[in-house]
């Protein structure tokens, strides 16, 4: 590449013209490979590569209770809008981890939901473009409080790619799942009942945690211990976890803590039944802290007030 060229931003973003707003696009993408032990380990070793996840054991310091009930509406709709396309489970969480990636490395104004709003739609195009095979035109993509132009939301897809440096092709925990579930099968039969377990812990810790603080093969060895057993103790976790974290170098640590705040989650969640998922975060967001630059979202029964956005804007 000539390191004298410039680009302007036209000419990086991707047109939309007027026939291209009513119709889908479509997007070919390759079938995932077979769960086997090398392509297991060549995904962990770009997790530790990427130094965008790390272990995080406790935090004391408080971030504003905006940017928490900000994040909480950008998931909100993330996920309704998953289902209303039909999107799979993994491009919802790999939009988190865009949007936590984003806000790792940016600063969002006190008070700019409509920004936080923006990212959210930005960060589920741009997971929709890398993991499904039909994706809609921008134009589809409806804001809860805000009127968005798609030339708006295209300078926002490229600031956020300029922002992760291009580097766009996440890992998720679902990609783990089965061979995890694998390696334990002496003492935990895999079926469809303990999978779509699995699942829900893994997409109930991504509405609630920053995605930055646990790496995803962690995230899915603890989800996936958690479906077989909900009493393991340190002693028998490690027992467990012993011949994967042998093959892979999995902090042990971090797979145990992992698993109690997964726990925690799911008590939390069962003793509410009354609650939706979405209540249930909005009600219960703690006191969270910034440990370096990053966020570090979790709960512990603390409510706090959450306006609900009614401003219809057009940017």
């Amino acid at each position: 590449m000539d390191p004298d060229a410039t680009f302007t931003l036209p000419s990086l973003l991707c047109e939309e013209d007027d026939s291209s707003l009513d119709h889908q696009v479509k997007i070919k993408v390759s079938q995932p490979r077979s769960d086997d032990d090398q392509y297991i380990r060549s995904l962990i070793e770009r997790e530790t590569q990427s130094n965008d996840s790390s272990c995080v054991i406790c935090d004391d310091e408080s971030t504003k209770n905006w940017f928490k009930c900000a994040r909480l509406d950008a998931v909100n709709w993330i996920f309704s809008t998953r289902e209303i396309w039909g999107f799979h489970f993994r491009t919802a969480y790999l939009s988190l981890t865009y949007f936590d990636r984003f806000n790792s490395r940016r600063v969002i104004d006190d008070g700019k939901e409509w920004a936080i709003e923006l990212l959210g739609i930005a960060c589920l195009s741009l997971a929709a473009k890398m993991e499904e095979q039909i994706v809609p035109s921008l134009s589809h993509f409806k804001a809860q409080g805000y009127i968005f132009e798609s030339s708006v939301i295209q300078r926002m897809e490229l600031m956020v790619l300029t922002t992760l440096e291009w580097k766009m092709c996440g890992i998720t925990p679902f990609a783990y799942l089965h061979h995890f579930f694998s390696k334990i099968s002496d003492e935990c039969d895999c079926n469809e009942v303990l999978v779509s377990k699995a699942i829900g812990f893994v997409l109930d810790f991504s509405k609630e945690v920053n995605l930055m603080d646990h790496r995803p093969s962690v995230v899915a060895i603890a989800a996936v211990l958690l479906a077989c057993d909900d009493q393991l103790t340190r002693n028998t976790l490690e027992c467990k976890i012993g011949v994967v974290s042998s093959l892979y170098s999995l902090e042990k640590e971090c797979i145990y803590n992992c698993y109690i705040l997964l726990k925690e989650l799911e008590t939390k969640k069962n003793n509410t039944p009354d609650l939706n998922s979405f209540d249930l975060l909005r009600n219960n967001w703690s006191k969270s802290s910034n440990i370096g630059i990053k966020r570090k979202l979790t709960y512990n029964g603390f409510e706090q007030k959450c306006p609900v956005q009614k401003i219809s804007r057009r940017l």
